[in-house]
């Protein structure tokens, strides 16, 4: 399964295993503080933050985050990474619990908790899984303001990909966020985002090509029989000179994938496809060569062929 869609997929199997208690609760309950840090140290209880346990050995992802928002101050609303993974496009993974708290407000730092100070209001948070969220574009701007080039798209892909959100709600945000440090990359970005993009290396390769020029080029563009039905899909296609450009991951090592992927090829060149397949490889040391290999090959198949004497 591709990469977007098992983001999108991932917040339907979060599970929790046990609500969190407070310390003066566990004291209420009648244990002693000796009783309580010897369950605490044989794995009965699990210290989440100071002053409060989740009950059970492992806590899950929603006990984390419900953990951090009894911890944290009134109004406090998920963010960033977290919200991001609720929503179903949580690509760039964070072992901390994100969180929008108003500008100027006092929060302590805690383990496994960053807080973001909020500028731009956030209006009324959304219920995912009974957890408060900021709005799903406030959430793709925010992260995609503070992430990497490379990354930034990702995250624009896979929220439209998820849809959580449009491409117009996107741009509505972008727009409140005038001022902050990073917007401008995101309104640069949001014209090449895509929803049809199902994993990060196919974005980052798109994005690569664009950089170098390349243009013409399609997210998986379904390629017909003779029957009308889509056979096969090409991750970035030029439809018009009938060049393809496919990210080439680890899943294709498997002996019955590779079997799968030559008749896939074979099939797509006696359709008049030219394709080329690119690792992680090409993509991450030699992005150069990339872009050559793929301008090469749309020139000339845009070339007319000389007429046969």
């Amino acid at each position: 399964m591709d990469l977007y869609q098992q983001a999108r997929r991932y917040p339907w199997q979060l599970s929790e295993t046990s609500p969190a208690i407070r310390y003066r609760e566990l004291l209420e309950s009648g244990l002693s503080s000796d009783a309580i840090h010897w369950r605490a140290g044989r794995g009965q209880l699990v210290r989440a933050h100071q002053g409060l346990y989740l009950r059970g050995t492992e806590p899950t992802v929603l006990d984390r985050i419900h953990a951090a928002l009894l911890v944290a101050p009134a109004h406090a609303t998920i963010g960033f990474h977290t919200a991001a993974m609720l929503y179903g496009f949580g690509v760039l993974p964070s072992a901390s619990v994100h969180l929008l708290v108003p500008a100027g407000t006092t929060f302590p730092q805690r383990s496994g908790i960053v807080a973001h100070q909020v500028l731009v209001p956030l209006g009324d948070p959304i219920a995912v899984l009974g957890l408060p969220c900021a709005a799903p574009a406030r959430c793709a701007v925010d992260l995609a303001r503070i992430s990497n080039r490379r990354e930034a798209l990702t995250v624009l892909d896979a929220a439209l990909f998820s849809l959580a959100c449009t491409a117009e709600d996107l741009a509505a945000e972008v727009s409140r966020h005038r001022r902050l440090r990073g917007i401008r990359q995101v309104r640069e970005l949001l014209p090449l985002a895509d929803g049809r993009a199902e994993c990060r290396q196919e974005t980052h390769l798109r994005l690569l090509l664009r950089d170098g020029g390349v243009r013409g080029l399609t997210p998986q563009v379904g390629v017909s029989d003779e029957h009308g039905r889509i056979r096969y899909r090409i991750d970035l296609a030029d439809e018009a000179n009938r060049v393809g450009v496919e990210y080439d991951g680890s899943s294709h090592i498997d002996r019955d994938r590779m079997y799968a992927d030559r008749v896939r090829h074979n099939w797509l060149v006696s359709q008049g496809w030219t394709m080329h397949y690119f690792t992680a490889t090409d993509l991450y040391q030699a992005p150069e060569r990339v872009v050559e290999v793929v301008r090469a090959a749309q020139a000339r198949r845009s070339r007319p062929y000389p007429h046969a004497r």
